[in-house]
């Protein structure tokens, strides 16, 4: 039963990531308008991501633990792009994408750098989503953003608690992937909130 419910949780949420900003960079391409994203949540998501990578390749943690985040990270630099190309300005992306290749390096140089970076990894993917919320909050419009990629993020975070439990029983970990379920709900609903308010506007 446990490794039943283990699998179905590392498979499912594979297969969710291996999609999971597809609806995101469909909606900013279809808009043409990266209007509603904030670019620091999502620089602030991908450096999150990168820390959180690189820790469990540090620990050897079991692959299936962490094998979407690869596929996050390039997700989230094509999305990267994506929102540089329709600000008009798709040259500026290169110093930032520099800079995560070099920290990809630097982060485990020493073992108190990984374990530092780790621990401050809840406090930027959290600033990331209030960064998104504050954009939200601000411009009272969702604009391009992707309310199903909110949820299935929200729904990899469900899975992530469960695996995590399960296996690695990893605090710091396990932390994260709560504060993040809560985050992603509240992003999802307020995507939600805003559409509903353009529509009866219309």
């Amino acid at each position: 039963m446990e490794a039943g419910l283990l699998l179905f949780c590392n498979w499912s949420t594979l297969g969710v990531c291996a999609a999971l900003k597809l609806p995101q960079i469909s909606a900013v391409l279809g808009a043409r308008s990266a209007r509603g994203i904030s670019l620091p949540s999502l620089l602030l998501e991908l450096a999150g991501f990168l820390v959180f990578l690189r820790y469990q390749c540090y620990y050897g943690y079991p692959l299936l633990t962490y094998l979407e985040y690869p596929i996050l990270i390039a997700q989230d630099v094509v999305l990267l792009l994506c929102v540089f190309h329709f600000n008009g300005n798709v040259k500026q992306a290169a110093p930032y994408v520099a800079t995560l290749v070099c920290s990809w390096f630097v982060l485990t140089l020493q073992k108190w750098i990984i374990d530092l970076a780790m621990n401050l990894c809840t406090f930027i993917s959290a600033a990331s989503k209030f960064a998104q919320l504050q954009c939200l909050w601000k411009t009272r419009d969702s604009g391009a953003v992707s309310a199903l990629t909110w949820s299935l993020s929200a729904y990899t975070c469900a899975t992530r608690i469960v695996t995590t439990l399960m296996t690695t029983k990893d605090f710091t970990i396990l932390t994260r992937f709560v504060i993040m379920l809560a985050l992603n709900i509240w992003v999802t609903a307020t995507v939600l909130r805003y559409r509903k308010m353009v529509k009866k506007a219309e």
